[in-house]
């Protein structure tokens, strides 16, 4: 969602500043601003700030949570491209842009029944990142036949904008 919703919030909800990441909560019965709804979860302006919800607060918003329904493999195993469509729901509360075009994600292995995620941030101090890596940790976690995932952060080498696909690019007008 690229447009703008003015909502009235159904009940308090949980929500992280953005960029600090700092924990707060939004009272019912105020009104917020949808500045981004991507991959499940929120981005609202409340009272000067930007505020993420997480999508399994949805309903707080009047919206319904994101369901991703991939299907079972026939032998067990983890769909390779099932991982890679649920880390693009994957979005930084700023930028509409999933990590994986984004170019934060580094590394991904599957090994058995376990993925090992090696990932970046746009930004070293980036208050966010335990945020965005929990939410491609928990997005991994919906893949038929993941028993465990594992992501790290490193800034070794640094991102930069060099790494954006060229859709990043254009839908950041950039192109």
């Amino acid at each position: 969602m690229h447009e703008r919703e003015v909502v009235l919030t159904k009940r308090e909800i949980a929500g992280r500043l953005v960029p600090s990441g700092t924990e707060v909560m939004v009272p019912a019965d105020t009104f917020v601003t949808i500045t981004q709804s991507l991959g499940g979860s929120f981005t609202v302006a409340l009272n000067g700030n930007l505020v993420r919800i997480e999508g399994h607060n949805a309903d707080g918003l009047g919206k319904q949570p994101l369901q991703n329904r991939f299907e079972e493999t026939a032998d067990g195993s983890i769909n390779e491209s099932q991982v890679w469509e649920a880390m693009r729901a994957c979005y930084d509360p700023e930028i509409p842009v999933n990590v994986v075009d984004l170019g934060l994600i580094y590394d991904c292995r599957i090994s058995g029944h376990r993925i090992d995620v090696l990932m970046t941030l746009t930004a070293a101090g980036c208050g966010m990142g335990q945020v965005i890596a929990d939410d491609v940790k928990r997005k991994l976690q919906e893949v038929p036949n993941v028993e465990d995932v594992a992501v790290e952060i490193t800034f070794d080498p640094p991102w930069n904008s060099d790494m954006l696909t060229d859709e990043a690019k254009l839908e950041l007008g950039m192109l």
